[in-house]
């Protein structure tokens, strides 16, 4: 196991144990796709979740604007599952580019976290 994945376990840990009872926003990035899911730790259930990887997204990039329009479709997800208080667990990736973009594309569909 890298220092990378150790950091990124440990701090996830520490998210858990701060946040216990509270929905986790997940985030997987990839070179080339991005996806955010709702996960309740408590039940160990997911909620909702949204990807690049649909069909529905076919052809709409995979950079920053992608990652804006799969953090607006999860925001719609997020209020038909009635989700509101959330944290967001970045899972070790810097909060910039496409990981600021989707945080930033979710609290403008309305979560808050």
């Amino acid at each position: 196991m890298s220092t990378k994945e150790r950091r990124a376990l440990a701090n996830r840990a520490a998210l858990k144990r701060k946040n216990y009872g509270i929905v986790r926003l997940s985030v997987f990035r990839s070179c080339r796709h991005i996806e955010v899911q709702a996960i309740d730790d408590v039940k160990g259930a997911t909620l909702c979740a949204a990807s690049s990887k649909e069909k529905s997204f076919k052809g709409k990039g995979w950079r920053v604007d992608g990652a804006t329009e799969v953090g607006k479709n999860f925001a719609e997800r997020a209020k038909k599952a009635k989700l509101s208080k959330v944290y967001f667990d970045r899972g070790g990736y810097r909060y910039h580019g496409r990981v600021k973009a989707l945080a930033d594309a979710m609290r403008a569909g309305g979560l808050e976290f």
